[in-house]
């Protein structure tokens, strides 16, 4: 069985996962699971995030927010060619909107999640050749012992990281939410350093 059809048929059994609901460690997912993510086998970057908000659980396009728009932003890039599986794969630490906590905050992504699906689907992704650590539970899965203390530090030290991965290669960064425009303001380096990188390397690498 050829690599195509083995990402179509995984992607299938993992559209229709209710592990947090059936076998759920702790509480089960508040609502009915809606995974949303974006795969290719020709895909050239790959995002991992956090897990889908609720604007996203509601139309099931991943980055459907004012965070999408950021993202794009930060990456130079427009709707369409983000939306090109063959140039962006989106694979969210969680594939579910969690919920919410008493205080309106979204839920940190569902334990099941990564552990049954994730692996699976790097491996059937050859092409991938930027990987995109977005918050603190993509940075703890795919950096392991070389994650710093905080996510500052982790995203400060983000040439080390890039020069010491390869197949693909890592990139640390802040989630793109409102309260990422706070966090820059405090580490401008962010901006003047990092992102104009990250502009060029998604630049070379998908065109």
């Amino acid at each position: 069985m050829n690599r195509e059809i083995q990402l179509q048929e995984l992607s299938a059994r993992a559209r229709n996962c209710r592990i947090c609901i059936e076998h759920p460690i702790g509480n089960p997912l508040p609502h009915e699971p809606r995974p949303v993510f974006t795969v290719s086998t020709k895909a050239k970057i790959l995002i991992a995030g956090q897990a889908p908000g609720t604007k996203v659980y509601e139309s099931g396009v991943p980055f459907q927010d004012r965070s999408g728009d950021t993202l794009r932003k930060w990456l130079g890039v427009d709707r369409p060619t983000f939306y090109d599986p063959t140039k962006f794969a989106i694979l969210p630490m969680g594939f579910c909107f969690p919920g919410q906590d008493k205080k309106g905050s979204d839920l940190p992504p569902r334990p099941e999640c990564a552990p049954a699906w994730r692996q699976q689907f790097l491996d059937l992704m050859p092409e991938l050749k930027l990987l995109l650590v977005i918050g603190q539970y993509a940075q703890a899965w795919h950096l392991g012992p070389n994650r710093r203390k905080t996510l500052t530090e982790t995203v400060a030290d983000w040439r080390n990281i890039y020069d010491q991965t390869e197949n693909p290669k890592i990139l640390a960064m802040p989630h793109p939410s409102w309260r990422s425009g706070i966090w820059i303001k405090k580490n401008p380096w962010f901006e003047t350093d990092l992102l104009p990188m990250l502009a060029r390397t998604v630049r070379n690498l998908i065109e």
